[in-house]
């Protein structure tokens, strides 16, 4: 007689009679120090491949200059491995869910390596060529979409919050590649920071090949990716945290690639200043990522959205005015900063709490696309912007807009959301069992 097929597989390396991240000694909401240690290794790895995924970006105004870029092309450049780290998302999660972070993590690091010795040693003589390599460096970018399945099976739902949070500051890598690659450039030459680069990531995919691994009990979906994809689209909070993760995150890569060029264009910076302010404005919001995570694990990412929309539209309504850079405009960019990293903390720390186990990789994926597609239009659209008036004003209130948009969309449909899942919240935990 034949068998029933099973909608998903467990794990080889299951042990039912433990909550993944939990010891045998653990009371509730204490974690194994194992689960640690691969968020961790997670951190790394999603920090290092970001570094990588930003190399281009401190290096638009040097290419805009030497190879006589209009403003158009220069936004290009840098946007293009945006929207394929981005679109990547999508099948690497659904690929992370069927075969771990284990397999995957390393197979993103080594992968990104390739463009990354292509742009430092031949790929950068036209706008053809470093349009192709900035194709592939998109690589890197996937990597977010490893590790959040990877961080969320090794903790509990009640710390999840707080765990997605630390691995989503491995986005200060941007920050890495703004502090460093121009200092390199200037001194060493420009293929230094591509090789140097490419020896972390080299170092990082053996690591991770070697010490990585998949959280005991980790679910594996047997059915094929297409009707993994189509389930997970059809689950209200794809659509939901793509929303809310488009205008945060979104707008995080979107001044992380473009702010060099807006600082020296708008206010008349050097490339280095400007690529200095960058990296403040990223290492801020990388630090109140994992805030957004833990203030939601205690008082509930809608909470925690509304606060951090209602400081990015203030602080774009100041920045449209285009005040002086000291004290007024940097305090704005600071603000919307915070409240950028805090906000892509909340919205993952909304998808721990409402996507069904299983389906967090693909749900990561489609998520984190929406968050990267969010961040390649700002730049394109600021460009024409400039381009056609001379001002960046215009930009900032389309932000603002979309920050309004978003904030009312919070408090009504996500709030909904939330409510409704909040009587079902044990059986999420019974089935972690």
């Amino acid at each position: 007689m034949r068998q029933p097929s099973r909608e998903r597989t467990p794990d080889p390396e299951r042990a039912p009679e433990q909550p993944p991240g939990r010891s045998a000694e653990a009371g509730p909401g204490v974690v194994a120090g194992r689960a640690w240690l691969m968020l961790g290794l997670a951190t790394v790895g999603f920090a290092v491949n970001f570094w990588a995924w930003a190399l281009l970006s401190p290096l638009g105004p040097r290419f805009k200059d030497s190879l006589g870029l209009s403003s158009f092309q220069q936004s290009l450049l840098v946007a293009v491995p945006v929207v394929v780290g981005s679109l990547g998302r999508i099948p690497v999660g659904a690929l992370t869910d069927r075969f771990g972070g284990r397999v995957m993590f390393p197979l993103v690091s080594a992968a990104t390596i390739v463009p990354v010795l292509y742009l430092g040693l031949a790929g950068h003589d036209s706008l053809a060529a470093l349009l192709a390599g900035g194709f592939f460096l998109g690589i890197g970018g996937t990597a977010f979409a490893v590790g959040v399945p990877l961080v969320s099976a090794w903790f509990p739902p009640e710390r999840r919050g707080l765990a997605i949070g630390v691995f989503g500051a491995g986005m200060g890598g941007t920050a890495v590649s703004a502090l460093t690659t121009v200092k390199l450039v200037d001194a060493h030459g420009l293929a230094t920071p591509f090789l140097i680069t490419a020896g972390v990531l080299a170092v990082y995919a053996v690591t991770a090949a070697l010490l990585l691994r998949d959280a005991p009990g980790r679910v594996v979906p047997a059915e094929p990716p297409s009707r993994r994809l189509a389930a997970t689209v059809r689950l209200g909070i794809t659509w939901q945290a793509s929303a809310l993760y488009a205008v945060a995150f979104g707008g995080y890569v979107a001044f992380s690639v473009y702010l060099p060029t807006y600082l020296k264009t708008g206010y008349g910076l050097p490339q280095a200043d400007a690529a200095d302010r960058m990296a403040g404005f990223v290492l801020l919001a990388v630090a109140m990522r994992p805030v957004g995570g833990w203030l939601s694990d205690r008082v509930g990412p809608v909470r925690v959205l509304t606060g951090s929309l209602s400081v990015l539209l203030a602080g774009a309504a100041v920045q449209s005015l285009t005040p002086s850079l000291a004290p007024v405009g940097t305090i704005a960019f600071l603000a919307m900063g915070a409240a950028l990293g805090a906000g892509s903390g909340a919205v993952f720390a909304l998808v721990a709490l409402l996507a069904p186990d299983g389906q967090v990789g693909s749900v990561t994926g489609i998520v984190g696309a929406a968050g990267g597609l969010g961040g390649f239009l700002p730049p394109l659209v600021m460009g024409v912007l400039y381009g056609a008036y001379g001002d960046y004003g215009a930009g900032l209130v389309l932000l603002g807009l979309v920050a309004a948009a978003a904030l009312a969309f919070t408090g009504t449909g996500v709030r909904h959301a939330v409510a409704r899942r909040a009587p079902a919240a044990p059986v999420v935990v019974a089935r972690t069992r």
